[in-house]
């Protein structure tokens, strides 16, 4: 009879429990986008980096610092977080999305232990702009890829998302025929499509805050653009 190294099993147990539970610290940390804060002007984040900030003050007073990168939209802040201490779980928090309040020089970050962490910033680096949508799979996941882009980049709550999950649908039946079919010309097609996408936003407002309502405006003239270069470029093929 074959039997399984029954100590491989166990390290494998074992480890999907240690990562389980460290999860769980680093949450306590940080308020998950997944729960809600009673401001709307928080929005996404994403921890991509953080290392051990390098103290110069005397090492008798000196308190483990973290600097802590957070991308939100295309932007890369810099923050100088200090934990408790004898905590350090922030060092495993890469990868972990957050909420945060951008302030002039600081981030306000919700947190379970504190209520709120205030997080002075060192520095902040603007990336190049990336496309709001992959338009090359709007074809087939044209409203998968919009319900994801709304709810990201307006912070959408699960009761917001629900009342706009069926405006999404109707606009999704009516850009297919439109925006993706090459007999129609393409100045005709962005301009069907900006009246079909104005009209969703006009149903989805009352359901907005005047803060996501004005960051959904700025989303759509960006994407008008990255939509006339995609069928300028579509149009250009179809003649070679």
């Amino acid at each position: 009879m074959n039997h399984k190294n029954p100590i491989g099993l166990r390290a494998l147990l074992e480890l999907a429990i240690h990562n389980y539970l460290l999860c769980i610290i680093v949450f306590t940390a940080f308020l998950s986008p997944c729960e809600t804060t009673s401001s709307t002007d928080y929005e996404r984040g994403t921890i991509v980096a953080v290392q051990r900030h390098q103290n110069t003050s005397p090492e008798s007073t000196r308190a483990t610092q973290y600097e802590i990168s957070i991308q939100i939209r295309n932007v890369v802040y810099v923050a100088l977080y200090t934990p408790p201490p004898g905590a350090n779980s922030v060092e495993y928090a890469a990868g972990i999305d957050v909420l945060v309040l951008v302030r002039d020089d600081s981030l306000k970050v919700p947190s379970k232990l504190s209520g709120t962490l205030e997080l002075p910033i060192l520095s902040r680096k603007v990336l190049p702009p990336q496309p709001t949508l992959d338009w090359s799979k709007a074809p087939s996941q044209y409203f998968a890829m919009k319900m994801q882009n709304l709810s990201e980049i307006l912070n959408l709550s699960d009761e917001q998302r629900a009342k706009i999950k069926p405006i999404a649908q109707q606009e999704t039946g009516e850009v297919g025929p439109v925006i993706f079919n090459p007999v129609l010309p393409r100045e005709e097609r962005l301009n069907r499509w900006e009246t079909i996408v104005r009209k969703s936003d006009i149903k989805m407002k009352s359901f907005l805050s005047q803060a996501q309502w004005e960051r959904l405006q700025q989303v759509r003239r960006q994407q008008k653009g990255e939509l006339k270069q995609l069928v300028e470029e579509a149009d250009a093929k179809d003649k070679r």
